[in-house]
C-alpha cells in the first residue's frame, strides 16, 4: 500500500515530472492524428482504385484481344465457382483526343475505353462517379436533356459550384449550334453589303480579308463534325468500317437534333482547378471531339472518328480522370475491326470480374491461371495492378511511425534522467525505508510504478487529445486558413476538400500500449539502483 501512496504523492508534487508527461502526451497525439490521416488518405486512394477496377482483371497481352468473350466468361465461370457475381468485357486502345477551344485544336494522348453500359457498372463503382444523376443509376451514352451536377457529387457540401454545367447536354448543343450559324449569317451578310468595307475600315483590304479567312477556318473547324457526316469526299478510298458510321450514308446530319456516337471523357480532360478551386470547363456535354484510335489489324492503320460528349467521369484520381475516355464497347468494337466477319464473333482486351463480398482474391486469381495459358491471358487482381504505388504508401506509414515513436522516445529519456536524480535526492528516504522493513523488490516498485503513473497519464491525456483532433481536423484546417490567410489544404492539388481520418482502435492501441511500455521501460534502470542501496550506506551522512 505504501508503494502506491509514494507514488500518487510524487505524481502531485514533482512538478519536473511535467514534462516527461507533456512529452508523452504530444507523441501519442501526434501518432493517433497522423495514422488517422494517413489512413484516410489510403483509404480514399484505395476506393478510387478499386472504384475504376473490378476485383479481377482477365486480359490479353495483344491490343487485338481475344475472340468470343461469352465462351470465356463461361470458362472463368468454371474455374472460379460461385465465387464469381458478375463480368463485364472491356476494350482498352490508346489514343488521341481532339477537341478545339477558341479556335485552336488541344491535343491529349488518352486510354480510350470500350465498355457495355449495361454491366459495366456492377462490376465497378464506375457509375457513381459520373455527373449526371440519371447515369449514376443507369449508364445512357445519349445525350441528356439538362440536369447535370452544378456541385461536386463527391465533396459533402463545402465545395465551390459548377454553373457552367447547368445548361449543359442538348441545351447547350442547341444553342452552340444557333450562335455559329448567326455568326454565319452575319459574317456572309458583312460581305455582300460591303464586300470592300474592310479596306476602307482598315486601311488596307489584305488585313481584314486576313481575319475573315481565319474566321471562316474557325466556323469550318467548329462545324467539322456535320459536315464530314453530310458529304463525302469523292476522292476517299474504300473505308471498310463504313458500317461503323452510319450518319455517313448522304444524309445531311443536324447537329441540333442529332449526335454522334456518345463517349464519357475523364473530368480532367476537359476541365481544369483555378487557383479557387473553381472547375473551368474547356469542353461541355453537348461538344463534340474528335478522337484518334489504331485498328485491330496487323500492322495497325490510325483511324479517327467524331464523338459527342454526354457526361464527365470524377473518381478523384488524376492518373484515371486525366487519361479514361469511354465509349460504347459495340461501337469501337466495328472501328477497329474487331468483329470477324464470317463468325460474326467479337475480340475483346479484357473481362473485368466482381466476386462476391468475402471471397479471396488471390486465390481465385491462382485459379485462373492455371485454368488459362500465361502466355496468352494474365490474370491480376485490382491490388496486382496497383502494386507499387500501394506498396509505397505502406512503406511511407511505416517510416513515418518509426519517425513519430521516436518523440515518445525521448519522453522516455527524460523519465530516465529525471527518476535518476529522484534516486539520488532522496537517498536518505531510501535508507530509512528499507531500515524499517522494505524489501529491495518494494523500492523498485515504487518507482516502476511512478514510471506507470506518468505513462498512463501521459497516453490517456495523448489520447484524448489526439481524437479530438481527428475528428475535427477540417474545424481546425478552416481556424488555421482564417487566421492565415492561405490554404492549409489545396483542393488543387488532392481533388477532395476535406481531410479524410479514419481512427482504427488496433492502431491507437498499440500506440498507447507503446507508449505505456516506453514509460516503464524508463524507470526500470532507476528502480534497481534504488533497490541495490544498503541502508547503512544511505543513512551514514546523516
Amino acid at each position: 500500500m505504501y508503494k502506491l501512496l509514494l507514488c500518487w504523492r510524487y505524481l502531485r508534487t514533482r512538478w519536473i515530472a511535467l514534462a516527461s508527461v507533456i512529452s508523452v502526451t504530444l507523441g501519442v497525439a501526434t501518432m493517433i492524428v497522423v495514422n488517422a490521416v494517413m489512413a484516410g488518405f489510403s483509404h480514399e486512394m484505395q476506393t478510387r482504385i478499386h472504384g475504376i477496377l473490378s476485383d479481377l482483371v482477365f486480359e490479353s497481352h495483344s491490343l487485338s484481344g481475344f475472340q468470343d468473350p461469352a465462351w470465356h466468361m463461361e470458362e472463368i465461370r468454371r474455374a472460379a465457382g460461385d465465387d464469381v457475381v458478375g463480368m463485364t468485357p472491356t476494350v482498352a486502345v490508346p489514343a488521341m483526343l481532339n477537341y478545339q477551344v477558341r479556335g485552336q485544336w488541344i491535343t491529349r494522348q488518352v486510354m480510350l475505353i470500350g465498355i457495355d453500359e449495361a454491366t459495366h457498372a456492377g462490376v465497378s463503382d464506375f457509375g457513381r462517379y459520373l455527373q449526371h444523376p440519371a447515369n449514376r443509376g443507369q449508364l445512357s451514352f445519349e445525350l441528356r436533356e439538362g440536369g447535370y451536377d452544378t456541385v461536386d457529387s463527391q465533396a459533402g457540401g463545402e465545395e465551390p459550384t459548377r454553373p457552367a454545367l447547368e445548361g449543359a447536354g442538348w441545351p447547350h448543343r442547341r444553342m452552340r449550334v444557333e450562335r455559329e450559324r448567326l455568326w454565319r449569317e452575319k459574317l456572309e451578310a458583312d460581305r455582300a453589303t460591303d464586300p470592300a468595307g474592310g479596306d476602307r475600315a482598315s486601311g488596307g483590304g489584305e488585313p481584314v480579308r486576313s481575319v475573315d479567312r481565319q474566321v471562316d477556318a474557325v466556323l469550318a473547324a467548329t462545324d467539322a463534325a456535320a459536315r464530314e457526316a453530310a458529304v463525302e469526299p469523292p476522292a476517299r478510298p474504300a473505308d471498310p468500317f463504313r458500317q461503323a458510321r452510319p450518319a455517313e450514308q448522304g444524309t445531311r446530319m443536324d447537329p441540333a437534333k442529332e449526335q454522334f456516337t456518345g463517349a464519357v471523357p475523364g473530368i480532367g480532360l476537359a476541365s481544369f482547378r483555378d487557383a479557387s478551386g473553381t472547375d473551368r470547363f474547356l469542353v461541355l456535354p453537348g461538344d463534340d471531339v474528335k478522337v484518334t484510335f489504331p485498328t485491330a489489324g496487323t500492322p495497325p492503320k490510325a483511324i479517327s472518328d467524331t464523338f459527342t460528349v454526354v457526361d464527365f467521369y470524377e473518381s478523384k484520381m488524376s492518373e484515371y480522370d486525366s487519361n479514361f475516355v469511354f465509349v460504347p464497347i459495340a461501337t469501337l468494337q466495328k472501328m477497329r475491326g474487331m468483329i470477324d466477319p464470317q463468325s460474326g464473333l467479337a475480340s475483346v482486351n479484357s473481362i473485368q470480374i466482381k466476386l462476391r463480398s468475402g471471397a479471396d482474391l488471390d486465390v481465385v486469381r491462382d485459379r485462373l491461371r492455371k485454368a488459362f495459358p500465361a502466355d496468352l491471358y494474365a490474370v491480376a487482381t485490382w491490388k496486382d495492378k496497383q502494386g507499387p504505388l500501394l506498396a509505397a504508401v505502406d512503406m511511407e506509414m511505416a517510416v513515418l511511425n518509426i519517425l513519430l515513436f521516436l518523440i515518445i522516445a525521448v519522453a522516455g529519456f527524460g523519465i530516465l534522467a529525471i527518476f535518476f536524480m529522484i534516486v539520488v535526492e532522496k537517498t536518505r528516504d531510501i535508507g530509512i525505508l528499507k531500515s524499517l522493513g522494505a524489501r529491495a523488490a518494494g523500492i523498485a516498485g515504487i518507482f516502476l510504478g511512478y514510471g506507470l503513473f506518468l505513462g498512463l497519464v501521459g497516453a490517456g491525456a495523448g489520447l484524448a487529445l489526439g481524437l479530438a483532433i481527428a475528428a475535427n481536423i477540417n474545424r481546425i484546417r478552416a481556424g488555421v486558413e482564417w487566421c492565415t490567410g492561405q490554404r492549409v489544404f489545396d483542393p488543387s492539388i488532392y481533388y477532395f476538400f476535406k481531410i479524410p481520418t479514419i481512427i482504427d482502435p488496433l492502431t491507437v492501441g498499440w500506440i498507447v500500449a507503446g507508449a505505456v511500455g516506453i514509460a516503464v521501460a524508463s524507470s526500470v534502470l532507476p528502480a534497481l539502483r534504488a533497490a541495490r542501496l544498503q541502508p547503512v550506506e544511505a543513512l551514514r551522512h546523516d
